[in-house]
This record gives C-alpha cells, structure tokens and sequence, in this order.
C-alpha cells in the first residue's frame, strides 16, 4: 500500500513538474496599423497545450511595446491568467530557432575548417622534413668519412627523398587550395541565407494559462509599440501651365520593433492612438468679459493662410474640380476611409517593412488635381517668379501635411510643402522658380534724392519694376511691392506714384495682377515721399 502511494506521489510530481516546463511559440506578424507616432502590430501564434495550467513564452514580439496594450485572443476553453513582457528571458529549455538549412552549412564549414587544418599539419610536417634532410646531409658529407661509392649512394637517397616530399607538398597544397575555395562557397551561401532569413526579436511575452481542454489551441495577439511611424510623402508632376497636376500620394514608413514585417496587411492612419480609458467628465462651464480673445484667435489663425491666396479672384465651378482618379492599379488597392479624428489608408497589396531604421516608400494613391496656375513675384525681396497652382476645394483629397517633390516640365524643380490645414477652401502649392519670366527692380537715381526744408528732411525714392515673358504661352502674374507706413505723426509718407496697382492702406501692401503675352515686357513704377525732422535717422 505504501509502495503504491509513493509511485502515485512521484507520478503526480512528475507531471507537476512537467506542467512547469515553459512552452515556447514563435509569433508571426499578420497585419500592423501604423499610426504619426505608434504603431499596433497583430500577430498570430499556435501551439500544444495541455490540461491545466501552462507557462507559454510567445517568442519574437517587438523589442519595445507598451505592456498594458496587450491584447490576447484565445478560444473559449483558453483563459489568460496574467501576460507579462520582457527582453530578457532565460531558460534552460528554449529551443535552438535556427533553421535547419543554415545548421547544416554551419556544419560543413565545421568540417572543412578541419580538413584544411590537417592539411596545413601536413604541409608544415613535409617542409620540417627536407629542412631537416638537408641539414643532415651537410653532416654527414663533411665528417663521416664515407668512400665515393658510399657517398655516391647517400646523394641519391637525399635526392630522391626530397623529390619525393617536394611532390607531397605539392599534392597537398593543391587539396589545400581546393578546401580554401569550398569554405569559401560554404561562407557565401551562409551570407547570402542569413540575408533571407526573416528578422526575430529578443522581446517575449510570458502568458500565464489555463486551458480545459488538451489541444491544439491558435493565439492572436496584439500591442501598441512606439517604434514605428510614418510621414505623408508627395510627387507633384506638370507638364505644363494647362495640365492638371499628376499627384502620387506616398508614405514614408520607418519602423525599428526588432521584427521585420513580412507580406504584413498595412494600413496607415493620421490618428495618435489615446490609452486613456477614463470617461470625460464635464465641469461648469463659465463665460467671461474678454470678448476680444476669439475675434484675435480666429484672426491669428486667419493670417497662417498663404499670402497667396490675395491673387484669386474667380471662382471655379465644382463640377471642374471633381477629383479625377488616375488609371493606377495603386488606387485601385488602397481604401480611403474619413472620420471625424483621423483619415486612414487601408492597403490591400502586402508589404515587406524591415525593421532597419531605413525609409520604406508606400504608394497610396494618383489623383489627377485640377489646377489654375498663376506666377507671383516680389521683387524687393528676390527678384525670381514663383509658380504657383491653385487648388479649389482641395478638403476633398483627404490630402495630410507633408513633403512634396515637384517635378514640371519633365525636371525636378525642388521640394515644396502642402500644408492643407488652413482656413481658406483654396490650397496653393508652390510649384518653384521659373527663370522663364525675369523680374529687376531698380531704383531710379534722377527720381529719387533727398531735400532740406526748415526743420524737415525729405525724401523721395522711385523704383522701376521691368517684367518680361521669356516663354511660348500667355502668363499671369501677381507681382508685390510695398511703401512704408509711419505711425509717429512726425513722419510723413506719401505715395507718389503706383502704377494702377490696388493699394493696401493700412498695411502699405501695392498689388498688380498682370497678364504677359509671349515674349511681352512690362515696366512699372513705383514712388513714394518721406518727410521727418532734420535730427532724425530712418532706415529707409
């Protein structure tokens, strides 16, 4: 009876203990949403559970990942007692994951690394061998007193024992050379496998189970990591000054989780995930006499609008600016979903995104934009017209802030960069220089000088504005200028001279829309008087 009762306690041990064995699963990435400053991977993993409780190590999640993110999907008869991260798991049962293709080249190197050190022993022993046969020989011709025949017979021995290690050397430098070349192609292949093996982390989740029915049992997990982002990209592309703008929508993904993304499903959002799970609660909401604090917000907010949008003057109709898709299989695999937080791109083709710090490009979308382009210019400040092509109701694109290159004309002109959060529903992108229409602004020396008056100094400045059109087709220009605003009433400016521009009183701002014919020059001037006391310096 106490035989029986000891072999059911060792038996219960046993399978006490091996219930402790950790069981170890490789987790593989399926699909990841990449957020500006996060990302949430899912991963799928399968493995043997017993009855009961079980320790798993679900190897090769992300080095860097917020634990309290951890999402574990099991079936019903799974339940998770606890999930636990680290980077630093130690155990004596954790499996070797090398593959077994590369254990064998591994191996074989092993092996001709020994043959060519036996080969080498060799090689040093025949060459000690003929060192020492010579010496010997030196020897015994000078002190043993041997007759000729003697001798004779000696010199043939030495001869033909040295011919005969010199042949061996020779033989065994030749299999030498050939097991150099062999561990070579052994190295090579080793390489050129490692380069294709998929990239496993050292981050692991140690989950804590309890299952009640023994089995295979599928996982899903999911996490949120903060090493992984992306940035909107664009390529703007015009042909010419009537053509629509061919825009190429990208992303630039960057990832470094220590696990390379493998045909994973991506999709991109503008969103930055929130873990706060508190609900909001609403406090008393009080009104207060500074009236003026909106009105200068919304003003502020109001002048981040590009001083260009000044130059639109009509407005087209929205039928011309639907957006028209372009024919691109890009399009056709990208879904462009819109809500109130964020805009979220969801990628039907698989993407590799290694995790390597590098940029990878994402294609998302063509869309053909309608444009109007018109040429703007202020020459007081540099003396180059800049491209511009206007965007009407461009909210449409769901277009987020970011880079673009811009490529008119078949040559790549610069960068430039869309910031479509503004408050005007007209976008314009600056499309470059172009050297084709040449902007001078002089002064004109017998129009301009200083006076003397009794208390008073006076001065007047006059400047000439030559625009010429260098190209084939008509352009329209929005040229800038500006005369000075005093507001010490000590200080007297006048404008003299402004050409038909529309003039801005309360900023000094002079406004001309122009319209150049091909190879048309226009001259305007400009001349204004300042008048100010004597002991006075102005930087004018």
């Amino acid at each position: 009876m106490i035989k029986k009762q000891a072999t059911a306690i060792l038996i219960l041990l046993s399978s006490f203990v091996f219930a402790q064995k950790p069981i170890f699963t490789t987790a593989k990435v399926k699909a990841a949403t990449v957020y500006f400053n996060a990302a949430e991977i899912s991963q799928t993993a399968s493995l043997i559970l017993p009855l009961g409780t079980s320790e798993i190590v679900v190897k090769n999640v992300a080095v860097n990942l917020n634990e309290s993110s951890v999402q574990i999907g099991a079936p019903a008869n799974v339940t998770v007692l606890s999930v636990q991260f680290t980077n630093n798991y130690i155990s004596e049962y954790e499996v070797d994951t090398k593959s077994p293709a590369l254990k064998r080249v591994r191996d074989s190197i092993v092996l001709v690394q020994k043959e060519i050190q036996k080969v080498n022993n060799s090689i040093n022993s025949e060459t000690k061998t003929i060192a020492l046969l010579d010496k010997n020989q030196q020897v015994s011709g000078t002190n043993s007193g041997l007759n000729v025949t003697e001798l004779i017979k000696m010199v043939e021995y030495y001869k033909n024992k040295q011919l005969e290690i010199a042949n061996s050397i020779n033989v065994l430098s030749e299999k030498q050379q050939k097991l150099n070349e062999t561990l070579q192609k052994l190295n090579n292949k080793l390489e050129v496998d490692t380069s294709k093996e998929e990239k496993t982390s050292s981050g692991k989740l140690i989950v804590q189970v309890m299952n009640n029915l023994a089995g295979a049992v599928p996982l899903e997990i999911s996490y949120l990591t903060n090493n992984a982002t992306w940035t909107p990209f664009y390529d703007l592309r015009a042909e010419s000054v009537t053509a629509p703008i061919n825009m190429m929508y990208k992303a630039q993904v960057v990832q470094n989780t220590g696990i390379d993304w493998k045909k994973v499903k991506l999709t991109l959002s503008s969103g930055y995930p929130n873990q706060n799970n508190q609900a909001p609660i609403l406090s008393s909401w009080f009104l207060s006499n500074n009236a003026n604090y909106g009105y200068k917000q919304r003003n502020a907010a109001n002048q981040l609008q590009s001083a260009y949008g000044a130059m639109r003057e009509k407005k087209i109709s929205q039928e011309a600016n639907a957006p028209i898709m372009a024919e691109s299989s890009v399009s056709d695999y990208t879904t462009v979903a819109e809500n109130q937080l964020n805009i979220s791109f969801d990628i039907d083709i698989p993407y590799d995104i290694l995790s390597n710090g590098k940029i990878h490009s994402v294609s998302l979308k063509e869309i053909k934009l309608p444009a109007s382009y018109k040429y703007y210019a202020v020459p007081k400040v540099e003396n180059e017209a800049f491209l511009l092509a206007e965007i009407a109701d461009y909210s449409k694109y769901n277009l987020l802030r970011g880079e673009a290159n811009i490529i008119f004309e078949g040559m790549y002109v610069g960068k430039t960069f869309i910031e479509p959060g503004q408050t005007s529903d007209t976008l314009n992108l600056s499309m470059g220089r172009d050297k084709k229409v040449s902007i001078k602004r002089e002064k004109v020396a017998d129009k301009s000088g200083t006076k003397f008056l009794s208390s008073k100094k006076e001065q007047t400045f006059t400047y000439d504005i030559t625009i010429r059109n260098n190209k084939k087709e008509a352009v329209e220009l929005l040229l800038k200028d500006q005369y000075p605003l005093s507001t010490n009433k000590e200080i007297e400016v006048e404008l003299l001279q402004s050409d038909n521009a529309k003039v801005n009183v309360e900023t000094g701002i002079l406004t001309w829309q122009l319209q150049l014919k091909p190879n048309e020059t226009k001259k305007i001037r400009i001349s204004y008087k300042v008048r100010y006391p004597k002991d006075q310096n102005l930087n004018l």
